[in-house]
């Protein structure tokens, strides 16, 4: 399993009430970038001729259906963008609210559907400067808009007229007559509005919409906090601090520097891509501490970029506006709508995980230290050394070197095994785009085109922006800048795939690490899930949080088939195939770790939970953190994947809030479907059940309920026994298959 570095589906807009609004700050949110046919809904006295005078309003326009013109994007447009297209979107949704024509799916939800087609062209440019080429013009922005975006929210969900609209849709014997997509979606509108306060008086509406904007501005500000430690904290080392180091990593590290004017030293950045290869290889251990440290630390400085004080305020206004809708805590209203239901269901699920994990961790511990010993390196072993030793007992235990896989895993030739596996599974050909032929926002992003191989259709593009850069935040998402629907005519996909990757040196290839390898993989699930769309309406691209990381979490296994091996772990020098012995290696040591990786995650996960079922008046974020996770028995050797204090996915925005339980709810359907495809007559390329992993996992989005696609795919539900099975954890014989 890969487990989330940063996010795995983030995008710029999130879905809410039938319009697309943005995620003011970048977060993680499930895309739904759809461009249906301008609104033919009135726009009121709105001036529509904007919307073409101002390329973020205006339609896309060139080949392929339109692209986004990114190549005139012109931030000093954004900000009268957005004020004229939510000005449009809520003209838009005045006139259906104010229809004198009795409420219908047609008048009603369907017009909802186009209500904000201006707006979302505004949020696709949003999302590359909120997380591609951020800047302080754009953080400035973004800081003053933040609060007026939800405003914007808020009137929408609180126009009261509307909502009787929806809800005389959702009463009425239309309803029955609609086609499980149409009652899907008119169900998704209903329940937002009832979750946003439709019912609440008037009082209560005006302090719910309040506490929007304060949490707008505070998601805002505790993202652009984290980026700011990432991008104020490098180290430049000398060539005598570089021992151990793979030459790799060093070009990488020298080039890093050389563009931040430090010729002749080497750049190590703060982050994720940067500080992992970093500990696991350099023999200093005082500069493996130093790296830690300031990693784990970014946003708790106690400096102007501090980011706990800033945590109390999210959590104390979250439970605050959940109170008015008469919830105990903010994850019960959260979960409600997911696959757990509840925060009781989301915490036994870590809780039957839990044991064998910390277990686990206790045992590759004791390796570890049995090696230092030996070694006569006289220490305990830290956090900061954990990845170091911890490499050293692969080594050891399994003969296998993390840096020689590394010279198998080039990124251009992962890339097209990604396109080999889309191929026998989906039925895609990717072709690349001149250079030129479509607008890019930086000169490293790539653009494919996709078409089905038999038939020729043309699908849509997928672009790559694979590199780490200053600007661009942290981590690895998949976002779309235009989904797939019908009912306004046919539109293709505009997915996007974007990466942190050290570069490698000028005329080298990129080498990347075997966890760097599945994320690549991971991330590409996302994007085949949009690609492989076959719905009607933008709201089926909504996710449900705990759903949607499973069709990527179960790409990974793709990874390590046979025939992608055999054809494209080849040598980057001499271009040999990678060694039988060393795949063998690979699969013995496919659950090493598994302690350090599970438990890192779920410290997360639980912390998560137990944010957003406490009382907030009790809670001082350092204090709280580290006492709970006392509570819970939590290794010393180990830290939460992400401290609170740059705990983005539940604290830069609610994507993920009292939900990042949800990539192990996942785990669950991800080993249980992992393990049909391996007893399958065909195995992983089996073409029945593959057929079945497209028309059920994929191409329905969210136009069907999760576990009743589930079903349809393996004939029952989950079980949890794949999970410990695949995390190599015991499995009690009561337990069953």
């Amino acid at each position: 399993m890969k487990y989330p570095i940063q996010c795995a589906v983030a995008a710029s807009v999130i879905i809410a009430l039938g319009a697309c609004t943005p995620a003011p700050d970048g977060a993680n949110t499930q895309s739904n970038v759809s461009e249906p046919a301008v609104s033919q809904t009135n726009n009121a006295d709105v001036d529509a001729s904007k919307a073409t005078e101002n390329i973020l309003l205006a339609p896309f326009e060139g080949p392929y259906g339109g692209v986004p013109a990114f190549d005139k994007m012109d931030l000093s447009q954004l900000k009268p963008a957005l004020e004229t297209g939510m000005a449009m979107s809520l003209a838009n949704y005045d006139a259906i609210a104010n229809n004198p024509e009795p409420a219908n799916f047609a008048n009603t939800i369907v017009e909802m559907e186009r209500a904000s087609t201006e707006l979302r062209r505004v949020f696709t440019y949003w999302g590359i400067w909120a997380s591609n080429k951020s800047s302080e013009e754009f953080r400035a922005i973004q800081r003053e808009m933040a609060p007026e975006i939800s405003a914007y929210q808020s009137k929408i969900s609180q126009n009261k007229a509307l909502f009787e609209r929806v809800k005389a849709v959702y009463e009425s014997e239309e309803l029955k007559t609609l086609s499980t997509e149409e009652q899907r979606i008119t169900w998704m509108a209903y329940n937002q509005f009832v979750r946003n306060g439709a019912l609440l008086n008037e009082a209560d509406q005006a302090r719910y919409a309040q506490i929007n904007q304060e949490l707008a501005s505070l998601h805002t500000q505790f993202s652009n906090n984290i980026l700011a430690d990432e991008e104020n904290y490098v180290l430049y080392l000398d060539e005598n601090q570089l021992d151990g180091l793979p030459d790799s990593f060093i070009k990488a590290a020298a080039g890093m520097a050389e563009e931040r004017g430090q010729a002749g030293k080497y750049a190590i950045t703060n982050t994720r891509s940067s500080m992992d290869p970093f500990l696991t290889y350099s023999t200093d251990r005082s500069l493996r501490e130093k790296v830690w440290k300031t990693y784990y630390s970014r946003g708790d400085n106690a400096d102007e970029f501090d980011n706990n004080d800033i945590i109390k305020q999210i959590l104390s206004l979250r439970h605050e506006r959940i109170s008015l809708l008469g919830y105990d805590n903010y994850a019960q209203w959260r979960l409600e709508d997911r696959m757990a239901k509840n925060p009781e269901n989301a915490m036994n699920l870590m809780q039957q995980v839990w044991p064998a994990a910390i277990a686990r961790v206790e045992e590759e511990v004791a390796d570890m230290q049995a090696i230092a010993d030996a070694q006569g390196d006289d220490i305990t072993i830290e956090p900061w050394d954990y990845r170091f030793y911890a490499e050293k007992v692969r080594q050891d235990k399994y003969a296998l070197d993390s840096d020689e896989v590394k010279q198998y895993l080039q990124l251009d030739k992962l890339r097209d095994a990604m396109f080999y596996v889309a191929g026998r599974l989906f039925n895609f050909e990717f072709t690349p785009v001149p250079d030129g032929k479509v607008p890019v926002f930086h000169e490293d992003v790539k653009v494919w085109e996709v078409a089905d191989k038999t038939s020729g259709k043309f699908i849509g593009l997928w672009y790559l922006d694979p590199f780490a850069r200053q600007g661009k935040r942290s981590g690895a998402w998949a976002t779309t800048y235009r989904s797939y629907t019908t009912f306004d005519g046919e539109t293709s996909v505009l997915s996007s795939n974007n990466s942190n990757f050290v570069k490698g040196a000028e005329g080298e290839p990129t080498l990347i690490s075997w966890d760097d390898a599945e994320t690549y993989f991971h991330e590409f699930g996302h994007a085949l899930h949009f690609l492989a769309a076959d719905v009607v309406y933008p709201s089926s691209h909504s996710g449900v949080r705990d759903y949607t990381e499973f069709q990527s979490q179960l790409l990974e296994r793709w990874l390590l088939t046979d025939e992608v091996i055999n054809q494209f772990l080849v040598h980057y020098q001499t271009g040999e195939a990678i060694p039988k012995e060393l795949v063998a290696k690979i699969k013995q040591a496919s659950t090493f770790n598994e302690g350090f990786k599970t438990t890192e995650y779920m410290a997360s996960a639980i912390m998560d939970l137990l944010y957003h079922t406490t009382d907030p008046a009790l809670i001082e974020p350092d204090t709280f953190e580290r006492e709970e996770l006392t509570k819970l028995g939590m290794p010393e050797e180990i830290v939460m994947r992400h401290r609170s204090t740059h705990f983005g996915h539940i604290f830069s925005g609610e994507g993920y809030a009292a939900a990042y339980y949800g990539y192990m709810w996942a785990e669950v359907l991800t080993s249980d479907a992992a393990e049909a495809f391996a007893q399958a007559p065909g195995g992983y390329y089996d073409e029945e059940l593959g057929e079945r992993l497209v028309k059920y996992l994929f191409a329905v989005r969210n136009a069907m309920d999760p576990e009743e696609a589930y079903r349809k795919f393996r004939g029952r539900d989950a079980k949890v026994e794949a999970l410990m099975r695949d995390r190599g954890f015991p499995v009690t014989s009561s337990e069953g298959d």
